[in-house]
């Protein structure tokens, strides 16, 4: 049976980058005003009183870019403290990383993942959308920071987009060779930059694979994750490689998380908000965590009908044209 127990938590639906595949050219983002974000105390009162209760275990905080949030170190550190805490991760874009990583780490954060599209700064540059300087020395000025502070692992995200990054595959594998970094491969998805994704598509994981397999081996992992990500290895790396593959081979009957918004909405799918659940405002409401606890649940009952699947049927609409800072992956 499956066990829901991994929330993924937007801090913030702001960014400070424009990623190709997150947001179309020249694109106004209505961002949410500072007072309907969950607060910290509202934020630390749900994940104590209601979402471990229920049997959450593991939590990642995403954003947008989750270290513009103030006293993200002071959130951090507080909910690592919880007894109930098995895992507390962060996804992020790095830019903000290098003097922050080891704060973050003494803090209670153990895994991090950091945006790493591309190892040329010029198309690194291009996928972010570059205002001013170059942003690619900063980011991997934060890969080696984290790398120093001690995370373990340490992933590096890799969004796929044909004619844009993929002959950069192999370059990017081989970074997992003589270090113990994680890179994951992932399939660009039809969020936000709808428009690009209709004209250039994506690579499905399996061809990534072959290539990799072609040119420098590949074998499945010993290491495997509780997340949706396929693990294989290059012969001899002291790292691994993980595909995920959301749109050529969906993973929806394995998929362990929900997702709370930057403005306190629950939802069980990324692209699928059937049964998203207003918690901010019930809580501002007054409602008790008994209360709250119980909606929860039955949001968890259904999660099982509610999948990724569905963006083929039509029943998925009204999440494309969102970002996805804005949904909070």
């Amino acid at each position: 049976m499956r066990v829901v127990d991994y929330l993924r938590i937007s801090l913030i639906d702001r960014c400070n980058f424009n990623c190709l595949y997150c947001m179309p050219e020249g694109a106004e983002i209505d961002y949410i005003l500072k007072q309907n974000l969950l607060r910290d105390e509202e934020l630390l009162a749900l994940i104590r009183d209601v979402f471990i209760p229920v049997g959450f275990r593991r939590f990642r905080f995403t954003g947008g870019e989750p270290l513009l949030r103030k006293g993200v170190v002071e959130l951090v550190r507080r909910v690592s403290a919880f007894p109930e805490t098995q895992d507390l991760a962060m996804t992020t874009n790095g830019f903000l990383l290098a003097p922050m990583a080891e704060d973050l780490y003494r803090a209670g954060l153990r895994r991090i993942n950091i945006s790493l599209d591309s190892l040329n700064p010029d198309t690194f540059d291009l996928i972010a959308g570059k205002q001013g300087r170059s942003r690619w020395p900063q980011v991997w000025a934060g890969i080696q920071a984290a790398h120093r502070a001690g995370f373990d692992p340490l992933k590096l995200n890799v969004v796929v987009i044909p004619g844009v990054n993929d002959s950069e595959v192999l370059d990017l594998a081989a970074l997992t060779v003589d270090r113990h970094w994680h890179v994951r491969f992932i399939e660009f998805m039809p969020i936000g930059n709808s428009q690009m994704f209709a004209g250039c598509g994506w690579v499905p994981s399996a061809e990534l694979r072959q290539k990799i397999r072609d040119a420098m081996g590949l074998v499945e992992s010993r290491v495997t994750g509780a997340g949706p990500a396929d693990v294989f290895q290059i012969p001899g790396a002291l790292g691994t490689l993980g595909f995920i593959s959301q749109m050529s081979e969906c993973f929806c009957d394995r998929c362990n998380r929900m997702r709370l918004s930057a403005d306190g909405w629950l939802r069980p799918c990324l692209l699928n908000e059937t049964g998203q659940l207003d918690l901010k405002t019930a809580l501002r409401a007054g409602a008790s965590p008994a209360e709250l606890r119980e909606k929860v649940r039955q949001l968890l009952a259904i999660k099982p009908e509610i999948n990724f699947k569905q963006r083929d049927s039509g029943t998925a609409t009204g999440t494309y044209t969102r970002t996805m800072s804005q949904i909070g992956g």
